[in-house]
């Protein structure tokens, strides 16, 4: 089976359940900066999750892009990945356990014929108020599962949430592919690592809300959040070693194979380099197709850092010319039938891949030559220190994270905390990886989040109105403290402009107007003029949002009710956020 039967198998099957199919969110969280990319299929869902109308219903089934930056490091062996694929169903307030299980069994043995004895499930074994869920562990049985086929395991394995401190949370249950070998011991299962056993899908139960005292409570709305690995399971069903040898990377790595002039899997090294290419520039071409630019920060700086550490392994494939471009297109070819953003935003896809490649390219032999006269000043000492780790990324481009890798080779380390000490020093709040958290989010609703959500609606028009008709957003970051809005211009915006938008803000906010959300078919919003970021991702029926004859959005977050409440709107800064964006960060209250 293909990528692209998968996904319609599964999306048609889900669909005769009365699901409602929804169209991938983009990779970049829209206005939720609790995490730099989309990194699971419920990610943009929460809003519905914690009890919003989805326009589509209460019934949901997709497949979703989703990019982990975590384990960039661990790419190149059997499994891990950048970017991936999350086929997903949901429920939103409407079945719950029974329903999600038989329909996850019925779909793995009746429709992909999976063998039902090379099954095994998890359930949550309770823990404190929370009993032993021994309602998952009887409908699985009622399918035939056999004892010996369940497992039970704590809140580690079995337990989902809250997103923060407070909020949905619940037990889950997870199937699992016993390849059947041997059991490794006495107390191997789905939780050891051994290899017998492969995560095929998890389904999660929000049935409890935790509250700050650390109370658990039932939920009057009920949720089921579930998730399968497009990757893995394609491996399971085309019986394949790796991630890496199913059709998902068959193009990418034969073009690889092709300019190269190396086979794939006859070399353990060349064989990590070939995962590592293919990894990186398919993520870099999916993240370029959601409008991201290489920078020094965020987003920005996570696609760089795939894109020259791309670079690099090209290299140790003997690969000396540019021609990562060759390698994007195979990507836009065999993914745009299932994510069209990409043949649309071909060209700008291209264009920034070929044009940071050249850059890299460029600064990598001087780069290099600097890292080994850094060898050499540093003598027999062990450790190399930030100052001259720093003053390499500065003045050359190299990500830390490459130095390290160098340095790691050479039986070397750096001194990652007196980099990082001098890196912020340098620019705040320009380190960006994995594990940067903001406060806010989707999850949060709190008041100043919810008002700055508006006043980012209000500045979208006031730019449209004053700067330029073509303004388009480009990102958007909300915390409880301001917004951040970034938008396509490739000039600052004069002094004359920043105030007559703020002035436009606060008069829309003195006006007292009401902000009015109505539930619509997409083409009924189009025909009205409402404009989206992302219109992709948008289903049959939007929740569009207007604020008088000012603005008229596709949007899924939560706003106030009336313009009153922001108070006021001040500007805090306008600045480039990457080449041919700019970047407004805003606060909205009561200011003398």
């Amino acid at each position: 089976m293909d990528a692209q039967e998968m996904r319609e198998t599964y999306v048609d099957f889900f669909k005769g359940k009365e699901h409602a199919y929804i169209s991938s969110a983009p990779l970049i969280p829209e206005n939720d900066p609790t995490v730099l990319f989309t990194t699971a299929g419920m990610h943009p869902l929460v809003p519905y999750l914690l009890g919003e109308r989805h326009p589509a219903g209460t019934r949901l089934v997709d497949f979703q892009k989703c990019v982990r930056t975590g384990d960039i490091d661990e790419v190149g062996d059997a499994s891990h990945l950048t970017f991936f694929e999350m086929l997903g169903n949901w429920s939103l307030g409407d079945y719950f356990k029974k329903e999600s299980i038989a329909w996850s069994y019925e779909f793995l043995t009746d429709v992909l014929g999976m063998d039902p004895n090379q099954l095994a499930v998890t359930a949550f074994e309770g823990e404190g108020d929370i009993p032993r869920d021994e309602e998952t562990a009887s409908i699985w049985r009622s399918h035939g599962m056999r004892d010996d086929q369940i497992y039970f395991y704590g809140k580690e394995d079995n337990w989902w949430g809250p997103a923060g401190q407070t909020g949905p949370c619940g037990p889950d249950t997870e199937i699992f592919y016993d390849d059947g070998r041997p059991k490794c011991g006495p107390d191997c299962g789905p939780s050891c690592h051994c290899g017998k056993f492969t995560e095929i899908w998890n389904n999660v139960f929000m049935q409890y809300f935790k509250d700050a005292d650390g109370k658990f409570t039932p939920l009057k709305q009920m949720n089921v959040d579930t998730g399968m690995g497009l990757e893995r399971i394609l491996r399971i069903l085309n019986g394949k070693e790796t991630v890496y040898d199913t059709p998902l990377f068959t193009g990418i790595i034969g073009k690889l194979e092709q300019i190269s002039g190396r086979t794939y899997g006859t070399d353990v090294e060349d064989t990590k380099a070939f995962r590592i290419v293919a990894d990186h520039l398919r993520a870099a071409t999916f993240i370029l197709g959601d409008g991201v630019t290489p920078s020094k920060m965020g987003q920005g700086y996570i696609l760089r850092r795939l894109i020259r550490r791309a670079s690099r392994y090209m290299s140790k494939l003997g690969i000396e010319d540019a021609c990562m471009q060759s390698i994007s297109e195979v990507v836009i070819s065999e993914y745009s039938k299932a994510y069209p953003e990409l043949e649309r935003n071909r060209e700008f896809i291209l264009t920034n891949i070929s044009g940071e490649e050249e850059k890299f390219r460029k600064t990598l032999t001087k780069g290099l030559r600097r890292f080994n006269e850094m060898l050499s000043e540093n003598g027999d000492r062990k450790v190399l220190d930030g100052e001259m780790v720093f003053r390499l990324y500065d003045t050359f481009g190299f990500p830390v994270e490459l130095t390290q890798e160098l340095a790691a080779e050479q039986g070397l380390e750096v001194d990652i905390e007196d980099f990082n000490n001098r890196f912020r020093t340098h620019q705040e709040n320009s380190r960006a990886g994995a594990d940067q958290q903001f406060k806010g989010g989707l999850a949060d609703h709190a008041v100043e989040t919810t008002k700055l959500h508006t006043a980012t609606h209000l500045l979208n028009a006031a730019l449209r109105k004053f700067v330029s008709p073509d303004i388009q957003q480009k990102g958007s970051n909300i915390t409880a403290e301001r917004l951040r809005f970034d938008f396509n211009l490739d000039r600052k915006c004069t002094p004359e402009e920043l105030k007559a938008i703020e002035e436009f803000v606060n008069e829309a906010i003195r006006a007292e107007i009401p902000v009015v959300c109505e539930e619509m078919p997409y083409e009924e919003a189009m025909a009205r003029g409402a404009i989206g970021v992302f219109t992709d991702k948008y289903g049959e029926m939007v929740k569009v949002y207007t604020i008088g004859d000012i603005s008229c959005e596709l949007c899924g977050g939560p706003h106030v009710s009336n313009t009153s409440e922001l108070q006021g709107f001040k500007i805090k800064k306008e600045e480039s956020s990457a080449a041919g964006v700019r970047r407004i960060k805003a606060v909205v209250g009561k200011f003398d």
